[in-house]
This record gives structure tokens, C-alpha cells and sequence, in this order.
């Protein structure tokens, strides 16, 4: 009985390590892209858990775009516009049953540097002067986490007035992330700033900047950002050098951390470009909205439970770590709910903290320390209720078994130093078993010394 007890915990042991060593390679590719990885320590082979995230990457490719209002797109009917510069050149027409001609939405995130260039365009201001509004608004079913510049590309003219918002709930509600106008104070009764006038204390302030829609430069300047990456720099330096002190300040400052978060962004454009003049009324196909190119790098965000993210069924999910689960890794996995969860950390630097969830009660068994049958035995001292450190001399989950047992010639020889050691009963072997196969599962990964 205890030599077939043995054989089927090594196996119940050998298949769970070879599993995990096949799916968590020991390698690190960067900074806090790696889970966990094998160490040895004065009981073995463990693991040694660490905080995690995907890598960044371009999230365009994994967006839902809805326009509103629905038919805003031109080509239906088709239309010839004409060019801002120069009311007399109307050479070009959008119509939506021609492919050549057709210019939707998904032509905001096709792949850059064609000749010619690609780009959505909306129906022209012959409304006016009612406002020329048009919301666009990118979803991603999914918490993301922004890590570079959010820029648009205009074919027409940057607006003269617009405004980015995001959304932290799946586009229930929205909440402004800047302003841009020709003149701040006409249009938002807001002072005009750049994000070179933000500091520590006031980057979450929201601004309105002229820097994107003076001028009658945009055959120069098609481009308008929403810069990440300077607000990034008040902490970690002008060159992002010091990335640990933004780390650190991300760690403890969660407004901090939801301001770079989203699920939802959305570009409210209220003012097409007029060229710095009097709108002509004689001619209004002259003004429209054309955007070629829209960028938002960043994250799946999986609470540093997580190096992968993965797009399935037209869903981002992240392949959680850590005994967590959820689309975020927001929550315990069933059975390992013995502490609450808890995100992990990216302190201390450089590795973080996993704040792993730890494995709860095992059918009617409560904790390993509390129960008659599966206390710690040989002198052995209990570890949070999940495992026990073993004296010198003994191994097994509940130190139940002589390390010389592993040894050539067994614990028989005279020089063993042990007494003999009566084996435990049926009872304790059934429930050993139980316990080995559950905490296998998540715990550790030590190999068993049989």
C-alpha cells in the first residue's frame, strides 16, 4: 500500500512539473513579462511567483468602431467635395458603391503608406450652419491599459474643435481626457495649456490646447496626440529612464492608474477646419472630416497577473496566472480563496509582488494544521495553513516520510541516524493523496523525495 501510495504521488507529481515547465519557460524577455520561474531552494525545485503583464502592442487591430450619428460616412448618396485650399479644385468624389471611391470607417486602421492614401471621410457641412457634429467611438470589451501617444490622422484639416473622452465602464458614462480648439476660451471657456505646463501634482487635470487646430498648416501638420508619454515623463524622466518611479507611483495612486486606463475612447469632432477664414456658404463641400490613421498602443490590463492576453471570438481575454480568473484576472479561481484577491504589485523593483491566491478549504478537510488527520508530523511546522516545513531528515506534504528513504541502501544501514518510523495508516495515505493532488495543482511544484 505505501509503495503504491508512492508511485502515484511521484506521478501525480512528475506530470503536473512537466506540465508547467512546458507552458512557463524559465527565460525572461523584458521587464515584469514573466509569471514565475523554477528556483532551487533548501527544499528543492519551487516556483518563485512574480508580478506580470502582456506586452504592449497596437490595439487598433482588436477594436469595434461605431459611428453616430450611423450615416455620417459620405458616398450615400455620392458626392464631390472640394478642396479646402482652393474652392475651385472639386475633383474629388466619395461613393460608397465603388471600392475606389468608398471611403468607411475601417479605412482609419488599414495599414499606412499607400499611394494613395487610405482614409474614412464624413458627408460635407451642407447643413450648415448647423454644427457638423460626429462622434466616433472605439470599444474594446476590455480594460486596456495605454502606454504611447494617442494620435490622429486628418486628410482634411485638423478640426478647429474636438474633444477625446474615454470611458472606464463599457461606454455607460464618459469622462473628458482633453480639449483641443482654435481658441479655448471661445469654444470651452477654458484657458489654453499644453502638456508642458502639467506637473506631479496636476497631470490629472484636463486641458484645452491650441496646439493641434491653429494655423493654416495642415498640408504640414495632419496630426493631433494626446501625449501619454510626456505625462509618463513627469515621473520617469524626460527620456523615460526612471521607469521605476513611475512604476512605483502607478503602484500607489489608483486615480493615477485609472487615468491611463480605459474600455472605451470616443473623438467628438464639433468643428471641421475652415482654413483660418469666413465659412464660404456657396460652397460648403469644401468642408468635411477625413481621417486616415488612427494609433492607440497599449495593454490588455490583468491586474500583474498575466504575461498574455489573448483575442478569441472577437474577445481580448488575459490568460491569467497566479490561480486568478476573469477577463481582467480580477478574481480567485474555485478553491483557491484562502486570502482575498489582491492585484499584484510592481513593488519592490524589479520583480514586483504576486500576491498569489492561495488554495482554500479541500472538500470536508478545513486547513492542513487544523485537522487530526493532516497535521504536520515528525516535528514539522505548519506554513499559513498550506504546506509544512520539514525538520531535518523528513519530506512529504505532511512530513511523513524519511528522507533516507531515497538514499542508496535505504534507511536500514546502521549509520542512518533515524529510528524506525511506523507507516502512517490507510485513512491518513487516502487523505495524503487527496491533498497532494489538489495542492499540486497550484501551490508548488518541489519534486516529491520518495
Amino acid at each position: 500500500m505505501r509503495f503504491h501510495f508512492a508511485l502515484t504521488l511521484q506521478a501525480l507529481w512528475t506530470g503536473v512539473c512537466q506540465a508547467a515547465m512546458q507552458h512557463y519557460p524559465a527565460a525572461a524577455w523584458g521587464h515584469y513579462d514573466v509569471c514565475k520561474s523554477q528556483v532551487y531552494s533548501d527544499e528543492g525545485l519551487t516556483w518563485d511567483y512574480m508580478a506580470c503583464q502582456p506586452e504592449a502592442a497596437d490595439m487598433t487591430q482588436y477594436l469595434k468602431v461605431t459611428l453616430d450619428p450611423p450615416n455620417i460616412t459620405c458616398g450615400d448618396p455620392p458626392e464631390t467635395y472640394c478642396a479646402l485650399e482652393n474652392p475651385y479644385m472639386c475633383n474629388n468624389e466619395c461613393d460608397a458603391t465603388t471600392e475606389e471611391l468608398a471611403h468607411p470607417p475601417g479605412l482609419m486602421f488599414d495599414t499606412e503608406g499607400r499611394n494613395p492614401t487610405t482614409f474614412w471621410q464624413s458627408t460635407s457641412w451642407k447643413k450648415y450652419p448647423k454644427p457638423l457634429l460626429v462622434n466616433i467611438t472605439l470599444s474594446w470589451n476590455k480594460t486596456i491599459e495605454l502606454t504611447e501617444d494617442i494620435v490622429l490622422t486628418f486628410e482634411s484639416g485638423r478640426p478647429e474643435q474636438m474633444v477625446l473622452e474615454k470611458s472606464l465602464d463599457y461606454g455607460r458614462t464618459w469622462q473628458p481626457y482633453q480639449f483641443y480648439a482654435t481658441d479655448c476660451l471661445d469654444a470651452f471657456t477654458m484657458e489654453p495649456k499644453t502638456v508642458q505646463d502639467l506637473t506631479q501634482h496636476t497631470l490629472l487635470d484636463i486641458i484645452c490646447t491650441e496646439d493641434y487646430s491653429r494655423g493654416y498648416v495642415w498640408k504640414n501638420d495632419k496630426t493631433v496626440r494626446f501625449e501619454i508619454k510626456d505625462r509618463f515623463a513627469l515621473f520617469a524622466g524626460p527620456r523615460l529612464h526612471n521607469m521605476a518611479s513611475l512604476y512605483g507611483q502607478l503602484d500607489t495612486t489608483k486615480k493615477l492608474r485609472d487615468f491611463f486606463t480605459i474600455t472605451d475612447l470616443r473623438i467628438r469632432l464639433l468643428r471641421p477646419a475652415t482654413g483660418a477664414t469666413m465659412v464660404d456658404e456657396n460652397n460648403l463641400s469644401r468642408y468635411f472630416y477625413a481621417i486616415s490613421d488612427i494609433k492607440v498602443q497599449g495593454r490588455c490590463k490583468c491586474n500583474l497577473h498575466a504575461n498574455s492576453c489573448v483575442y478569441d471570438k472577437e474577445k481580448l481575454s488575459c490568460e491569467c496566472e497566479h490561480n486568478t480568473t476573469g477577463p481582467d484576472c480580477g478574481r480567485c479561481k474555485r478553491n483557491y480563496q484562502g486570502r482575498a484577491w489582491s492585484a499584484g504589485s510592481y513593488l519592490p523593483i524589479p520583480k514586483g509582488t504576486a500576491n498569489i491566491c492561495i488554495p482554500s478549504n479541500i472538500g470536508p478537510v478545513t486547513r492542513v494544521c487544523d485537522n487530526e488527520l493532516l497535521r504536520c508530523q515528525n516535528g514539522g511546522t505548519c506554513i499559513s495553513n498550506v504546506r509544512c516545513s520539514c525538520p531535518t531528515g523528513y519530506t512529504g506534504l505532511l512530513c511523513e516520510k524519511r528522507r533516507c528513504e531515497s538514499e542508496l541502501g535505504g534507511c536500514g544501514g546502521p549509520d542512518s541516524g533515524q529510528a524506525h518510523l511506523t507507516p502512517p495508516s490507510t485513512s491518513r495515505l487516502l487523505l495524503l493523496l487527496l491533498l497532494g493532488s489538489v495542492l499540486l495543482r497550484g501551490v508548488s511544484c518541489r519534486p516529491a523525495v520518495l
